[in-house]
């Protein structure tokens, strides 16, 4: 379950109870099921917390929120110092191609929450994309909380 992924490793709280593996959120602050994508989620919050000093207290993980009426759920959305949603994170497992099909899901929720950053990541690799009312471009590098 617990695999490498292309980013420095993070300690996190793990304990197996009834046979399955459950690590601690320290957004929600509570443990959940570690699956594969839970695994990415984690990995990515730290990541962007320790290196690039994104606030924890500004990061949401799973957010809902309506899309033509159908609820739906993003996997982190980091807000700015304002409270307007500042990246949708859309988390994969390892095993998932970051493929057209997720690049339109994760369009489709930035489309409620307008965040200027949008950050897919199967945790092997990412595409990060700045949105602006011209359009979307790729980013080689993550963006600096202000």
């Amino acid at each position: 379950m617990i695999q490498n992924l292309d980013l420095p490793e993070y300690q996190q709280q793990v304990v197996r109870k009834a046979e399955k593996l459950w690590i601690f959120d320290t957004i929600r602050k509570k443990y959940v099921l570690l699956t594969p994508e839970e695994w990415v989620r984690q990995q990515i919050v730290c990541w962007l917390s320790e290196q690039y000093h994104y606030p924890k207290n500004l990061m949401q993980i799973e957010k809902g929120h309506y899309y033509h009426q159908k609820a739906k759920r993003t996997d982190i959305v980091v807000y700015d110092r304002e409270g307007k949603p500042f990246m949708l994170i859309e988390c994969k497992a390892m095993n998932v191609s970051l493929s057209q099909e997720v690049c339109e899901q994760a369009f489709l929720y930035n489309q409620t929450l307008q965040a200027p950053y949008v950050l897919l990541t199967n945790g092997l690799s990412y595409a990060l994309m700045s949105f602006s009312e011209n359009g979307f471009a790729f980013l080689e590098k993550i963006p600096e909380f202000a």
